[in-house]
């Protein structure tokens, strides 16, 4: 499949664009924050491509920089995100606020992305959240440090994501409490807390 494209940007109208490759024109769809940044019609443009094939169509996205098509691909993982709502969230914030917000489990600045709702939003947080890093293009893995340089554990981590998803303080810790075992990290212990709390 076609990785990068390289060629002459021959028509841009949000949020389709046209690249003129050797005379023949490929439409590509792209977020507004390659739109943003390409230059005038006529120049010359190098974008990282995604190629989607379905059952009766075929999609060629667009993208100026590597992280933003890797979010791309990486949103869509979490279950009930397609292709328009992860060109929604590039259109919205860059790809480190996205991350910073997932990273912080900021549910209510989430769903002001358009298309986006509270379940959702909480879905991205649960299933993002430990590579929340990555997104961003730091370390696989990494999670930034509490302010104060101070690291927290699992279970912290944990409990301050299931406030921020709408638990109150007691009921957050009760929670993680009860399905926390050793070894477990914060992704674990909140996906497990969930599903208890569906059972109740």
């Amino acid at each position: 499949m076609i990785g990068r494209l390289k060629g002459i940007l021959a028509h841009k109208q949000p949020p389709w664009l046209v690249i003129d490759v050797n005379g023949v024109g490929y439409e590509l769809e792209a977020p507004m924050s390659t739109i943003y940044d390409l230059p005038d019609v006529g120049r010359e443009v190098v974008l990282f491509t995604h190629y989607a094939q379905k059952e009766d169509s075929v999609s060629l996205y667009g993208f100026l920089r590597e992280p933003e098509r890797r979010l791309f691909r990486d949103v869509q993982k979490v279950t009930g995100i397609g292709a328009k709502i992860a060109l929604a969230i590039l259109s919205g914030v860059s790809v480190d606020e996205f991350a910073r917000l997932v990273q912080a489990g900021d549910v209510t600045a989430l769903t002001r992305i358009p298309g986006i709702g509270k379940k959702t939003a909480e879905r991205m947080v649960v299933e993002l959240r430990d590579r929340a890093a990555e997104l961003a293009g730091g370390a696989p893995g990494a999670l930034p440090a509490q302010a104060g340089g101070i690291p927290m554990d699992a279970r912290s981590e944990a409990v301050i994501a299931l406030q921020q998803l709408g638990y109150k303080p007691a009921e957050a810790q009760r929670m993680a409490d009860k399905v926390a075992e050793e070894g477990d990290g914060p992704e674990a212990i909140i996906r497990k807390a969930l599903k208890s709390a569906l059972r109740v």
